[in-house]
């Protein structure tokens, strides 16, 4: 599974945006995200579709992030983790 590429990241440009709302994480490269001097989040794009790697603690998860209600549950762990 190789990262996204540029036109995979456009497709993936609207939840980007909404990521970028959380004023916790710094977009270090476009589509990468850091939170603190950590990597937070990244996506990654395979012939099944399009992925999040989120960090949890010490560990990354992976997340499908093709459907809405995918994306919007990303969008709740990500709510969740910068909140705590």
């Amino acid at each position: 599974m190789r990262h996204a590429t540029p036109p995979a990241l456009d497709a993936l440009e609207p939840l980007l945006a909404q990521v970028r709302r959380h004023g916790a994480l710094a977009e270090r490269k476009r589509g990468v995200f850091y939170r603190r001097s950590s990597a937070f989040l990244h996506f990654h794009e395979d012939p099944a579709g399009f992925f999040a790697d989120l960090r949890i603690g010490d560990r990354w998860q992976r997340l499908p992030v093709n459907t809405a209600a995918e994306r919007r549950a990303l969008l709740r762990a990500i709510g969740a983790l910068v909140s705590a």
